[in-house]
């Protein structure tokens, strides 16, 4: 399935990663209509579109099976399901990471580093989290010279570790110093006659307001810091510390970075498109997701009923690699509109950096690694944002935990607060798979089960990653190889 809005927006981004300059054509037959030369309003537009279609696609429909949000019924996810992995991933790796959204990000920053730096700021922003989405679901990736095809044809794959730390003598810089230079670009005046982001309306997601860009940015610090806790917690504690003495990130679900698309056919997001308009038959409600609601309360399936369908007034659900038939179309629990991104009238969304996940991590973080605030108030205020962003009304909300207060309240060992909190997140995370996925990588929250009739590198394994894609593989002599199972974890994994 191809989004009819990315494929024009991959057009206009072909354009740009072809690099075209004066010299590779006679100043001849000029064609207006299709300029070499791509004005800034025009670029973030399409990287803003092409990276939240990255989060948004196949890498988090596979990842919701494999967390067990979802249990593949047809087609593709039912392979997904039980970890056939090898031979896929082809589109996510070429259209939406390395050819659709790097390199026009890449000129974004290049085009805009000294006459408009809030645009700069924007791109190095975004393309943090686009290499994060990589380098976190496959390990070793492209980096340091990945987004460059006439200079590094066949990049080199840089290690994750060195993705996260920095690796000097590599040249490599780190995902932290990245994200900073981008909020320290958005900190800065624009020059007269520069740039000016927001001028055209081409800030889909916050109308050129930098202050809330500069809150994306420093949440963002917050995500990759919480990702290495395991692996360097001295890292993740500075990073997580200066955030917190910063004191702008994102704190209301109004600043969530929330990517908007139509809602007439062709211009829906990806999530909305795959679910409801083109694979209706493909997934459904996972059988285990909802036992781990059950466990947790059967209470919590108030809230999860914003995020499930329940058409026969109870969840019906499917059971993760069942060699059944599916429940009928008619019955199933799919999707509710906050997850396909239609809880706002006129837009559909691909949500991705967002107030619930803020407050979480700086729960977990305030236990493991003992950085400022009251863990049991970060936990309260995240289900709350969860709860407010699923839809439900202020009173409901405040019933809930009137009624329910040792859901809502961390009590026990540490160890048992983290898996409330986590448990927490992983259901609201419903939302954005990728993250869930990312958490149950590294700390085995929830504990789930291998799916039925499981096959794929190892089927006693959910994977720990993903498989490097077929044509990348043929085409680049610097892939890992022999490549990794998916029972090998990633850097940061456990």
């Amino acid at each position: 399935m191809k989004n009819k809005l990315i494929i024009g927006l991959l057009g206009l981004l072909t354009i740009v990663s072809a690099g075209c300059s004066k010299s590779d054509f006679l100043d001849v037959n000029t064609d207006p209509n299709n300029p070499a030369d791509v004005p800034p309003r025009a670029l973030l537009p399409a990287t803003t579109y092409t990276l939240a279609f990255t989060n948004g696609n196949e890498l988090a429909r596979v990842a919701s099976l494999l967390v067990q949000h979802n249990a593949g019924t047809a087609n593709q996810a039912l392979g997904f399901d039980i970890y056939n992995l090898a031979g896929n991933f082809d589109n996510a790796w070429n259209f939406e990471i390395y050819v659709g959204a790097l390199p026009p990000i890449n000129t974004l920053i290049a085009k805009t580093q000294e006459t408009g730096p809030h645009y700069a700021g924007v791109a190095k922003i975004q393309k943090a989290y686009l290499l994060s989405i990589a380098t976190d679901l496959w390990g070793d990736v492209p980096y340091s010279q990945a987004g460059n095809i006439r200079e590094y044809p066949t990049p080199r794959f840089d290690k994750q570790e060195d993705i996260y730390q920095g690796n000097a003598s590599l040249g490599i810089q780190s995902l932290f110093v990245l994200v900073k230079e981008g909020i320290a670009d958005l900190e800065k005046d624009t020059p007269e006659g520069g740039f000016e982001l927001g001028e055209f309306d081409e800030d889909l997601v916050f109308n050129g307001d930098v202050d809330k860009w500069i809150a994306v940015g420093n949440t963002l610090l917050l995500k990759l810091a919480i990702t290495i806790s395991n692996v360097n917690p001295t890292l993740a504690k500075s990073v997580i510390d200066d955030v917190l003495a910063d004191g702008r990130y994102i704190k209301s679900n109004g600043d969530d970075f929330d990517v908007p698309y139509g809602t007439a056919s062709g211009s829906q997001s990806p999530i909305y498109a795959f679910n409801i308009t083109n694979r209706e038959t493909d997934m459904m409600m996972s059988t285990r997701f909802l036992n781990i609601v059950d466990a947790l309360s059967p209470n919590v399936r108030k809230y999860v009923e914003f995020l499930y369908t329940t058409p026969s007034g109870n969840f019906v659900t499917y059971e993760n690699g069942a060699a059944v038939t599916a429940p009928s179309l008619a019955t199933r629990s799919r999707y509710d509109s906050v997850v396909t991104g239609t809880v706002r009238a006129g837009a559909t969304y691909v949500r991705m950096i967002n107030n619930t996940n803020r407050a979480f991590i700086l729960a977990e973080s305030a236990i493991r690694l003992g950085t400022a605030g009251n863990a049991d108030a970060l936990f309260k205020e995240g289900i709350r944002a969860a709860m407010f962003k699923a839809g439900m009304g202020a009173a409901d909300v405040d019933d809930f935990f009137a009624n329910n207060a040792a859901l809502v309240t961390l009590s026990g060992t540490d160890a048992n607060k983290l898996k409330q909190i986590l448990t927490w997140k992983y259901i609201s995370n419903v939302t954005n798979p990728l993250e869930a996925y990312n958490d149950y990588r590294r700390t085995g929250i929830p504990d789930l089960n291998v799916a039925l009739n499981a096959s794929g590198d190892d089927p006693s394994v959910i994977p720990k990653r993903y498989t490097y894609p077929p044509n990348e593989t043929s085409a680049n002599p610097n892939v890992p190889s022999p490549r990794p199972l998916t029972n090998q974890k990633v850097w940061w994994g456990m």
